[in-house]
């Protein structure tokens, strides 16, 4: 079954084609990476995934259903969830709130009610705490949930910005480079727990990422961009040993897996 697909998307910013005829299926519940040099168009593609960015022509289906003229809150609703390649989480706010946040769309009581303080509203804070604490729990990060999400380290902060994403119960996550800056130990963490997201939860991943042995290790396909569009796509051996891929961005056969 196909979780999400991209039907002949393009996208132009003045005289740069930023990403042009872009066709990718991911298959439900697998772990999708998208690779390819700085420029390749990976970031736009998901701002269009995402609705942060409009295409000029195509389509994205998410489980068959289109979602061609949706806002990225509506999206979001929907099913798809991501992180960035910065951090995003907020100053003066605890990691706990910082992943409550994560949750509007489950939330059941309207803006009257909040302004009211109805019992709803309390039901409402009560069930998205609980929620929270269980993706932080997931991720391992319950001790971090009363510290200021903003003072934490770089490495637990993409975490924590997991674990907020998660607790939006996605369909789809999109990850921006969930690696950058992470020491080996962490990575090789970050590898189990993407593991775990697809097989315990069920959630389908697509990952753009530059940690080549980490791509290799833990996605199930692959789909190499340069200048915009896909130039290869298969397993992790099929990628790695393509000659126009070698060409564009690995340099050799062997940089994947040395």
């Amino acid at each position: 079954m196909t979780a999400l697909e991209i039907r002949n998307v393009s996208l132009a910013y003045g005289g740069l084609r930023a990403l042009e005829g872009v066709n990718l299926s991911v298959a439900d519940a697998t772990i999708h990476g998208i690779i390819g040099p700085n420029g390749a168009g990976k970031t736009t593609l998901l701002n269009v995934i995402t609705g942060i960015a409009a295409p000029d022509t195509g389509e994205i289906l998410l489980g068959g259903c289109s979602l061609a003229g949706l806002k990225a809150h509506s999206i979001a609703a929907a099913g798809i969830r991501r992180t960035f390649q910065t951090s995003l989480l907020c100053r003066g706010m605890t990691v706990l709130e910082n992943v409550m946040a994560g949750m509007h769309n489950r939330m059941r009581a309207g803006t009257l009610a909040a302004a009211f303080g109805l019992r709803a509203v309390w039901r409402d804070e009560r069930d998205a705490a609980e929620a929270a604490y269980a993706a932080l729990d997931f991720v391992g990060a319950t001790s971090l949930a009363e510290r200021d999400g903003s003072l934490l380290s770089f490495g637990q902060q993409r975490i924590v910005e997991l674990a907020r994403a998660l607790a939006g119960e996605p369909r789809v996550l999109l990850l921006d480079e969930p690696a950058v800056g992470l020491s080996p130990d962490r990575v090789t963490h970050l590898d189990l727990l993407l593991r775990r997201i697809r097989d315990e939860r069920g959630v389908t991943i697509v990952m753009i990422e530059h940690v080549i042995r980490l791509v290799v290790n833990v996605c199930d396909r692959i789909t190499v961009m340069n200048l915009g569009r896909p130039i290869a796509e298969g397993t992790a051996d099929e990628v790695t040993r393509d000659a126009d891929v070698i060409e564009a961005y690995l340099g050799s056969p062997l940089d994947a897996v040395d």
